[in-house]
């Protein structure tokens, strides 16, 4: 009878983990792998899915995701949610790992698998929208000023765009070859680099051909090209779809200038654009559902 008793406990107490494991990944999904790990979001549809719009909302902050940092994302996710949009909480990878490059490729995958399986999603292809902020921000905007090229995969997911129809950040790093005053390599400051932990994001690699392994580039003009490469305000063109961008005019760690760039290079490309300047506010504040909102109004206007 004990054994008995045991044995309905220990089946009891399996049951139960299983599903508290179950009910904390139900709608997590797998959008992609990396080197043998997955890449993984959180799907969430609204009650009444009318719209059939998408929003990409990327867990983001000085170039590091993770699955811990979910619960704030989640919160400001409901302003879209309750408007009838299905939000996809997106995971990257994080440096000092992975740098940025690798970052934004990720951002891509993911908004593929979203536009492959918008049937699966009940959602429409050609109405995707972007948000996040700081590091977070960044991605959004290199997700969308790409230049979307097909990828050369067996994976049908890579076949798919990765474009995206507007975009909302906040306090986005936008030109790393002018940061903050013009002519300013954002990466020549050793000690800010140091202080702020992003040694990682600025570590450009490339596979040895002599040992297979990677390594990092050191050559300068390769660097800075590359730095370039990952400022979307040299990214921008005619096909940029509309952006709205929130920074605080006492932003220590991302200047306003930044924004301010960003804002320029997308009027001289003749795309729409917004910029609101939070008076006061610097490198984030209390209750930023409160703009959140008005990003959902600018998808509003521009996922029709």
């Amino acid at each position: 009878m004990y054994r008995f008793f045991l044995s309905v406990l220990f089946i009891l107490f399996f049951v139960q983990s299983n599903a508290q494991d179950s009910s904390l990944s139900l709608n997590e999904v797998i959008y992609g792998r990396k080197d043998g790990m997955a890449l993984t979001m959180i799907a969430e549809r609204p009650t009444v899915n009318d719209k059939r719009r998408a929003v990409i909302n990327l867990v983001n902050g000085n170039w590091v995701s993770g699955y811990s940092k979910r619960a704030g994302y989640l919160k400001r996710a409901k302003s879209f949610i309750s408007r009838g949009y299905t939000v996809f909480t997106v995971f990257t990878s994080s440096q000092p790992r992975y740098n940025i490059v690798d970052e934004v490729k990720d951002v891509q995958r993911a908004i593929r698998y979203v536009r492959y399986h918008a049937a699966d999603f009940n959602i429409d292809p050609d109405r995707i929208g972007i948000t996040g902020s700081s590091s977070g921000g960044h991605l959004a905007l290199m997700a969308a000023t790409a230049r979307d090229t097909a990828i050369r995969s067996f994976d049908p997911v890579d076949s798919v765009s990765s474009e995206v129809q507007a975009a909302g950040v906040f306090f986005p790093p936008t030109d790393f070859l002018n940061y903050g005053r013009m002519g300013y390599d954002a990466r020549a400051n050793d000690m800010f680099i140091s202080f702020a932990r992003l040694g990682g994001a600025f570590d450009f690699k490339e596979i040895s051909p002599i040992n297979g392994m990677y390594v990092s580039i050191t050559d300068t003009a390769t660097r800075r090209i590359m730095a370039g490469e990952i400022s979307p305000v040299y990214r921008v063109g005619s096909n940029t779809p509309p952006v709205i961008i929130f920074h605080g005019d006492a932003d220590k760690l991302v200047p306003l200038q930044q924004s301010e760039l960003m804002i320029d290079a997308l009027n001289k490309a003749g795309v729409k654009n917004k910029l609101v300047i939070e008076k006061g506010r610097g490198h984030g504040w209390p209750q930023m559902e409160v703009e959140e909102n008005q990003i959902a109004d600018w998808f509003d206007q521009y996922l029709k």
